[in-house]
């Protein structure tokens, strides 16, 4: 029998049996649309989580010394950039798609109310580059540093409860220099914060930098936050940057590297979803057998028929595999368009999320439409319809004459 003649009388089998095929069409759109909306959502949470992470501490990359990754924390003054505002030109110029940079100088020290100390964790910015930058920083009192605020300070929420701080009071920084020298400046608090971290909340606290290269006595700064016009050309950049300034002595860092708990949040999401796929593979797998089985359980005297008219068994096996590879083509195109449809009517609508662990703030959720998403949903159920249908149609396909034509009787 020709290949256009099993498909045409393939396709007139799907047709007769309306209610085994729609079942089968009905088990395999399920599963696409099940796994097109499961990719979305986690897709949805490492990108809004990464944008969390860029756009209220990291920045996109991170310009620094060699050496101050590791170094920062024993002796930061040895790893200074001595001309920072030149190195901010040279990297905007030294690649396509920067949108800004800006200089941050870090410091430890102590901040005091008036009767306790807190140990904290402190950024000199600049501040109306940072305000542009931080679109993922709340504000749950008071406002932004401005570039007019000379003694203006802000302090995560975690700061302000521990010290009982409110906008508009005073407060005292105390730090020691490395030559042993005690440097303190007081500011006036003009606004308290809510990052997407608890534990940045609870030790941050950010000057204008022209106060804190005073309070630390250089004119230099420790690094160079570079923003992009769009995320997904990150490691691009990156690579023409350390391209650029192969030589200089500087590390070059991407926001993905600098966050320990973004790495280990996607590891964990991917180790899920993996384990969600072989489940819906699992499950289409199994509907789609029994649907398949029942079917040809149904039609066991109709190929006795064929086979007694001369069909070979080559050819049963090559018809129900062709009905199967309709059929999952068909729940494929379905499922994956069904995906598609609710996710922008579920995106719509938006899923409200708690807080995830270590975090301040909830989030609204959305299903992304990732192409490469859909098509790998929409082959995993084609490929689980065929891998269901093989063993049956082998064994329909070996049936004797006899016993086929007695079947039912």
């Amino acid at each position: 029998m020709m290949a256009g003649s099993l498909l045409s009388l393939a396709l007139r089998n799907i047709v007769r049996q309306r209610t085994r095929s729609l079942a089968t069409l009905t088990a395999i759109t399920i599963g696409v649309a099940g796994l097109i909306l499961a990719s979305g959502f986690v897709q949805d949470i490492f990108i809004q989580l990464g944008e969390a992470i860029i756009h209220s501490q990291t920045g996109h990359i991170q310009i620094t010394r060699q050496g101050y990754s590791e170094g920062k924390n024993r002796a930061p003054e040895q790893y200074l950039i001595e001309n920072p505002d030149r190195l901010k030109s040279a990297i905007m110029e030294a690649a396509p798609g920067i949108d800004t940079a800006m200089a941050r100088l870090g410091f430890r020290g102590l901040l005091n109310n008036g009767r306790r100390d807190l140990g904290i964790i402190g950024e000199g910015v600049e501040p109306d580059a940072e305000a542009q930058m931080g679109t993922y920083l709340h504000f749950v009192a008071g406002r932004a540093l401005k570039n007019s605020d000379q003694d203006g300070i802000v302090v995560g929420q975690g700061v302000a409860r521990a010290l009982g701080l409110k906008v508009g009071d005073h407060i005292t920084l105390v730090m020691t220099l490395a030559e042993g020298a005690v440097n303190t400046l007081d500011f006036e608090l003009v606004g308290i914060f809510q990052s997407f971290s608890k534990d940045f909340d609870a030790r941050a606290v950010r000057i204008p930098l022209a106060a804190a290269k005073s309070l630390m006595d250089t004119p230099a700064a420790h690094l160079i936050v570079v923003m992009l016009e769009h995320t997904e050309d990150t490691a691009a950049t990156a690579a023409a940057l350390k391209q650029g300034f192969s030589g200089a002595g500087l590390e070059i860092t991407t926001w993905n590297e600098l966050s320990d708990f973004y790495e280990k949040t996607v590891d964990l999401y991917d180790r899920q979803f993996g384990v969600l796929r072989l489940i819906i593979l699992l499950m289409v797998l199994l509907s789609v057998v029994n649907s398949v089985n029942m079917t040809l359980f149904e039609r066991t005297r109709e190929f006795g028929t064929m086979l007694a008219l001369g069909d070979r068994s080559r050819t049963i096996f090559k018809l129900i595999m062709i009905e199967s590879l309709c059929l999952g083509l068909f729940g494929a195109t379905l499922g994956m368009a069904v995906g598609c449809g609710a996710a922008l009517g579920i995106s719509a609508i938006g899923i409200p999320m708690p807080p995830p662990p270590n975090a301040n703030l909830g989030y609204t959720a959305l299903i992304r439409i990732v192409p490469l998403e859909i098509a790998a949903a929409g082959m995993i159920g084609f490929i689980a319809t065929l891998l269901a249908t093989a063993l049956p149609a082998r064994r329909a396909a070996r049936l004797e004459i006899v016993e086929a034509l007695r079947h039912g009787v």
